[in-house]
């Protein structure tokens, strides 16, 4: 039987990450990477569904119960995979799969491009490669970057007076989730602060990207990719309609119905995707 979740911390060089652990000591190792502005809990349906791994599932940098960066340093998808080494290092994995959903799909992707010789199997949920880009379109996109990176000094969080408003705001953000989602994001997302309470997660994650991959960047990083992979794509998700891109990735896909947090709105969801991820997992 599979031990409960605990709680871990992981003090790397250059900051401190949380994550919970899911599964039997003698699992399959298994990395698991949240999306943007979510935490460790984006896997509290998930992960106990699925059998035989060893369930290492991270807080990102800025988020949930993790360290912030060091005011001069910031969020890039590079950096997140540095991380994500180093967690694998302390946890003394020289071989692991990587599990990613949307934000962590496309770091699990770079990592596993980049390092094919660590990662055993690549999970994907609705997530793959980063937003892309003309490349002439970089110039004006920095200048967005900087200028906004400049007045996040004079921008202060949102605090909310109660939980609830806490999580109806959550529920309903720019990616809108199930209440039962925001409850458990917010469980390991929210702090208490003079007034109410406010979201743990870095301010400076909701900057804009100042720079963004090419088609054929973003190609190349797919086709190094080495070990078996999986993309489960949300029917109602961000990437239903890039079509022609996913078609050019060239990844296997299995398309499953619900939006684009299916593996956390509900216990439906998890369990399609829990299927689908445990027949892949089970390949020899």
């Amino acid at each position: 039987m599979s031990a409960p979740v605990r709680e871990i911390r992981l003090s790397l060089p250059h900051i401190e990450l949380a994550a919970q652990v899911y599964g039997p000591e003698d699992g399959r190792p298994v990395l698991a990477l949240h999306g943007w502005l979510d935490n460790a809990k984006s896997f509290a349906r998930l992960a106990p569904k699925l059998t035989g791994l060893r369930i290492v599932a991270l807080d990102l940098a800025g988020h949930g119960y993790s360290g912030h960066r060091p005011i001069g340093a910031g969020y890039a998808l590079w950096d997140y995979a540095h991380d994500v080494l180093q967690a694998a290092d302390q946890l003394g994995w020289q071989r692991f799969s990587l599990l990613g959903h949307s934000l962590g799909g496309i770091v699990a992707t770079l990592l596993a491009s980049a390092m094919p010789e660590r990662i055993e199997r690549l999970a994907l949920i609705d997530g793959v490669v980063p937003p892309l880009g003309a490349a002439e379109e970089g110039p004006q996109r920095l200048g967005e970057a900087l200028q906004a990176q400049q007045a996040l000094a004079h921008k202060r969080k949102s605090v909310y007076p109660d939980i609830d408003r806490a999580v109806s705001a959550r529920r309903h953000g720019r990616i809108a989730v199930s209440h039962e989602a925001a409850e458990l994001l917010a469980a390991r997302g929210l702090e208490a602060v003079a007034g109410g309470f406010s979201w743990r997660s870095d301010s400076r994650l909701t900057l804009p990207s100042p720079v963004r991959l090419s088609e054929e960047q973003a190609l190349a990083y797919v086709q190094a990719i080495r070990c078996p992979s999986l993309l489960i794509l949300a029917q109602e998700g961000l990437l239903v309609n890039d079509t022609a891109l996913l078609a050019r990735l060239g990844l296997p896909v299995q398309q499953l119905p619900g939006g684009h947090h299916l593996h956390l709105n509900d216990d439906t969801g998890a369990e399609l995707v829990a299927d689908c991820f445990n027949r892949f997992f089970a390949i020899p």
